[in-house]
């Protein structure tokens, strides 16, 4: 999966690619691409809410339940930035950023290292180049 989003990533730079990330117990069993509806996608990123609304309904039917979201930096780090902050609730869910040769996993927290926000936390990259984040 990793090895995938990377060359989505780098097919579609310069603009950000999002979308959810399902699974149980900080295991990601499946991914489901969104459209980047922000304003300005080179910048930043704003998952389609049709997407994001049907993901949280099929989770509450029974579906596969949602564990966090990714997105990409393409011309950046796999470190979260301000806007990401910004934007992220602190409802624990896994924040994946991938810039098309690393990857970074983090949690959104509401008392995070990373402006307050977000705790980094590990991530196995079998496959694909990338990095691990610190516990």
């Amino acid at each position: 999966m990793l090895a995938d989003l990377q060359q989505l990533v780098l097919a579609a730079a310069p603009q950000e690619i999002c979308g959810i990330l399902f699974g149980r117990d900080g295991r990601i069993s499946a991914r489901r691409a969104a459209k980047n509806v922000a304003d300005d996608p080179q910048r930043h990123f704003e998952i389609d809410p049709a997407t994001l609304i049907a993901a949280e309904r099929g989770q509450r039917s029974g579906g596969e339940p949602i564990l966090g979201y990714y997105h990409s930096h393409p011309t950046g780090t796999v470190v979260p930035s301000i806007t990401d902050a910004g934007s992220a609730a602190p409802d624990g869910r896994v924040w994946l950023i991938v810039n098309g040769q690393e990857a970074a996993a983090w949690h959104a927290s509401g008392n995070g290292e990373i402006y307050g926000r977000f705790d980094a936390i590990r991530l196995d990259c079998f496959g694909a180049k990338g990095q691990t984040a610190a516990e």
